[in-house]
């Protein structure tokens, strides 16, 4: 049993988003889309890419990966939530998925953009990683935070996971541009480098909250009996999340706003350099002023919080991403997008941070589901990257323009905000 507010063990469980978050900063948004870009459209002699005899664009080809990985993952979290629950083997699963994604951003060292199977496996692989070992993480938050606490303590996980990813952006770009110092032969070559160092940081730190945390119960070998139990572990929660009006409307309004966010973080720097012109060294700098302002938001929206509740938080925040994307639209120069960035950043921070705090708020107190109760969560974020990220795509590839994609996300920010204000938060908060 897991002692709550325990300074020590919060500590803990805050560090593996230090650990995972360089994945989604370097490899998910920030220097490997761009060398994925650069690299296909140098082998390959423009933006069409020769996938498995089938050509098709690059930019197109990336979200639709994303796409696949997280259906994956979809499809796996309800079944592997529930044994989790049921045979003790949350920490388990979150080692798993840890070492799979870790391992898969290694793999990214040997891709250099005419095997390009190899690089989407990779890339596909390692975002697996990532999002099945969050389940699982997510799931460990009830327990080591009580009610009164989850808003700090989210919070305080995605800072440390900001500042984290933050700090090895910054030796990556160092050698980047030092490449000669360090004794690599080109930037490219030091470019595959950093994402070894992501797989060994990940993997790394990551023993700090695998040596803490514990799972509930006693641990099970994986039987036919575990598999059948956790199959019904997961039945019963969802029996549970469709009684609970105000989960079920927060969950729904969670699934819209998060098509909206997921979809704009993780196709932004593609954006930045299609539509505003910008260079890769520009839009890492970008990536740098969303990752440090999100720290301020994080907490910012804590606060807000506490003071105001967290359906007015999160609708704040919805507010905010509805002026996004209608600025994204119209933007032209590279200042506005500056200006821009740093508002995406404080708003990343907060929406989060609070949403995952909140939903652990509205679990049943005392649970043992945490696991199965967060695969829901994490289906619906999973499944709203997915169509997100295809609609995205799609609406890129057929008119040719990412802005028309951007202005398309408002649509889910609005659906979002009214959905949540049905959910009436403030009232049903435990």
């Amino acid at each position: 049993m897991l002692e709550q507010n325990n300074k020590k063990l919060i500590n803990a469980w805050a560090s593996f988003d230090w650990a995972n978050s360089v994945y989604n900063l370097i490899v998910t948004t920030a220097i490997f889309p761009i060398y994925y870009l650069t690299t296909t459209k140098a082998v390959f002699g423009g933006e069409m890419v020769d996938f498995f005899g089938m050509s098709i664009k690059n930019s197109v080809l990336y979200s639709y990966a994303i796409s696949f990985s997280f259906l994956i993952i979809v499809f796996m979290s309800p079944v592997l939530s529930g044994i989790a629950d049921y045979g003790g083997l949350k920490k388990r699963f979150m080692q798993f998925f840890t070492y799979l994604g870790s391992f898969a951003c290694m793999g990214l060292y040997f891709f250099t953009g005419e095997n390009v199977e190899y690089g989407i496996a990779c890339a596909v692989t390692a975002s697996i990683g990532f999002a099945g070992s969050l389940v699982f993480y997510n799931g460990f938050l009830p327990e080591v935070a009580s009610v009164d606490q989850m808003d700090k303590v989210s919070a305080k996980g995605f800072a440390m996971g900001y500042i984290g990813s933050v700090i090895l952006l910054i030796i990556n770009l160092v050698l980047f541009q030092k490449y000669e110092v360090f004794g690599f032969e080109s930037g490219q070559s030091a470019t595959r480098f950093g994402f070894v160092l992501v797989g060994i940081w990940w993997l790394g730190f990551a023993q700090i909250a695998f040596h803490y945390l514990r799972d509930k119960g006693e641990r099970k070998k994986i039987t036919s009996k575990v598999l059948s139990h956790g199959i019904k572990e997961i039945k019963s929660v969802m029996k549970i999340v469709k009684s609970k009006l105000v989960m079920n409307r927060f969950l729904s309004a969670f699934f819209l706003f998060s098509m909206g966010v997921q979809t704009v973080m993780l196709l932004a720097p593609l954006f930045a350099e299609k539509e505003i012109g910008m260079e890769a060294d520009e839009m890492i700098m970008v990536v740098l002023i969303i990752q440090i302002i999100a720290i301020v938001g994080a907490y910012f929206f804590a606060f807000l919080s506490k003071r105001k509740g967290n359906g007015f938080a999160i609708s704040t925040t919805l507010l905010l991403w509805i002026v996004i994307c209608v600025s994204g639209y119209f933007l032209q120069d590279k200042m506005s997008f500056y200006t821009l960035a740093a508002v995406l950043g404080f708003v990343m921070g907060g929406i989060q941070s609070i949403s995952r705090s909140t939903y652990s708020k509205l679990i049943p107190s005392g649970s043992k589901d945490t696991a199965s109760f967060f695969s829901f969560y994490d289906i619906t974020e999973k499944l709203a990257i997915v169509i997100g990220s295809l609609c995205y795509g799609f609406i890129d590839q057929v008119t040719g323009s990412m802005r028309n994609s951007m202005i398309f996300m408002s649509v889910f920010f609005i659906g979002g905000f009214i959905l949540l204000q049905l959910a009436n938060l403030k009232k049903n908060m435990k």
